[in-house]
């Protein structure tokens, strides 16, 4: 199922909606082509990831209960080849299913129900933060702490020589912490740099990365607590 929005003047942004019910992707779909965008439609996880690779859609908005594959599922799949922005969306609205969501790998998570100019802000904010994410020049050279070695150049982290797969917003995490390491950096600065000054979601988005960020480290042979909390701060790379 495809709705075609008009054009506006401008290259149209394309969405691949991952939904079974069918009333609730109809409204949705109406409210997005009002918007400008191109929409796609996957009726379950199996069908999404078969659109993701033959559409290559600049926004993914995925529910988590789906029939043959699951919304977490996907996410995953998708991670491995991809950073294209997903947004979830779904009736599970406990702070737990938040957390799941962004540890899996989705840029934001809207529970049902929500307002649509909201959604379409939290749509246009990814899609912003990608933008600038993409096209930023400004880039530090090889760093190299203690058992970590991060490459900018090819988003590349080793620990122990070892070569270890980074989300792009985990690599930037890292990325910000080792070139102040030793330093305290302040949540409020991370979130900026790696997020953009108009981020539109919850700080727990930060909390849940540097989570991940510790569990590869530590997986991969790095000292224990090599990011350290800074309660009512931020985070510091420690170095020896």
């Amino acid at each position: 199922m495809t709705v075609q929005a008009k054009s506006n003047g401008t290259d149209q942004l394309s969405i691949l909606i991952v939904e079974d019910e069918i009333s609730f992707v109809d409204a949705l779909a109406i409210g997005l082509k009002r918007e400008g965008f191109k929409v796609y439609v996957a009726k379950d996880g199996q069908q999404a990831l078969a659109n993701f690779d033959s559409i290559s859609p600049d926004v993914i908005l995925l529910d988590v209960m789906l029939p043959k594959i699951n919304g977490l599922d996907v996410c995953r799949t998708i991670r491995l080849k991809s950073q294209v922005p997903i947004i979830m969306v779904s009736a599970k609205s406990s702070e737990m299913d938040t957390v799941v969501g962004l540890e899996v790998g989705a840029d934001d998570y809207v529970a049902k129900p929500y307002r649509m100019f909201e959604l379409i802000a939290r749509i246009r904010a990814v899609i912003r933060r990608k933008n600038e994410t993409e096209f930023s020049s400004v880039k530090h050279k090889r760093l190299e702490a203690n058992e970590i070695e991060l490459d900018p150049e090819t988003y590349e982290v080793k620990i122990k020589g070892r070569k270890v797969i980074f989300t792009v917003k985990e690599f930037d995490l890292l990325e910000a912490l080792m070139v102040s390491a030793g330093k305290v950096v302040l949540r409020e600065k991370l979130i900026d740099k790696v997020w953009g000054p108009n981020f539109y979601g919850s700080s727990k988005t930060l909390d849940v990365h540097i989570r991940s960020i510790r569990k590869k480290l530590q997986e991969n042979g790095s000292t224990e607590n090599r990011i350290s909390t800074v309660r009512g701060l931020g985070y510091r790379f420690e170095i020896d």
